[in-house]
């Protein structure tokens, strides 16, 4: 055996190593929150001190908490939908467009990514509350699309960047109009990456709190903005439920986006 074959062997371990205690380390707090879901005492306590699906019965049976989901849902709907719709058109808009312009669309396209979720609450906070949305669904949906559109606008580009637009030519050679021709040779092929789009605006629109409190009111409030409250004043194992229902809805949504583009792709562009 070689010593640059060894050297190689003894890297390889080192990084496998490396890697596996990074996920590791990512790993264990989730299980911890998951664990002390699961608690018998009205503590959080880990390891809990016995099993019982109680504070999920709690967390079903408490009225406040089914609103808030029920706000959780119509919002991270809203922002799928309109996310997808604008980040999908942009995409599409600009493909094959040819001009010394478009290399500063970039930039500005994740400009919203970049700013802080409190700048983008508060400005979102002025700007609607002169039409009177400032507390409402449309006031979270439009503040959390600025950061979930960029997403869906990438991933699209992502995809069609893969996409054989000369199949789109010859159908249009043949006598397909710009609706058929999207309708039977364009979306078949990119509709996993509009459903991947849609399904991480949902996502983010689901766990994002700050621009969420800041635009929320007593009746729009989302599951993280009540956990926050329910945090000020007393912490027992329903937050590790909100928290363990919130992971493991991420995880549900995560694995159909990654198996309907490639996880490599998705990771690129997340």
């Amino acid at each position: 055996m070689s010593d640059a074959y060894r050297r190689e062997r003894i890297e390889m371990v080192a990084f496998r190593a490396a890697y596996g205690l990074l996920a590791f380390l990512m790993v264990l707090p989730l299980l911890i929150v998951i664990s002390t879901s699961f608690g018998r005492t009205g503590q959080l306590v880990f390891p809990p001190k016995g099993l019982s699906l109680q504070w999920y019965a709690e967390f079903l049976s408490e009225p406040s908490w089914m609103n808030a989901m029920v706000n959780s849902l119509i919002t991270a709907s809203g922002t799928a939908i309109l996310s997808t719709f604008l980040g999908v058109t942009a995409a599409f808009g600009l493909r094959g467009v040819e001009s010394k312009w478009i290399q500063y669309f970039i930039p500005i396209a994740l400009l919203p990514l970049l700013l802080p979720a409190v700048v983008i609450a508060v400005i979102m906070l002025m700007y609607l509350s002169q039409f009177g949305l400032q507390r409402s669904y449309v006031a979270i949906v439009f503040a959390h699309s600025l950061w979930a559109t960029p997403l869906v606008f990438f991933i699209m580009q992502a995809v069609l960047s893969q996409f054989d637009w000369e199949l789109k030519d010859a159908a249009n050679d043949l006598g397909a109009g710009p609706i058929r021709s999207f309708g039977e040779v364009i979306l078949p092929n990119v509709k996993n990456g509009i459903l991947a789009s849609a399904l991480i605006a949902f996502i983010i629109s689901l766990q994002e709190f700050v621009m969420a409190l800041f635009l929320s009111g007593q009746g729009t409030r989302t599951i993280p903005v009540l956990a926050w409250i329910a945090l000020r004043n007393v912490l027992d194992p329903v937050i590790s439920v909100v928290s363990t229902l919130l992971i493991v809805a991420a995880l549900l949504l995560v694995i159909p986006a990654a198996l309907a583009i490639g996880l490599e792709r998705l990771a690129k562009q997340l």
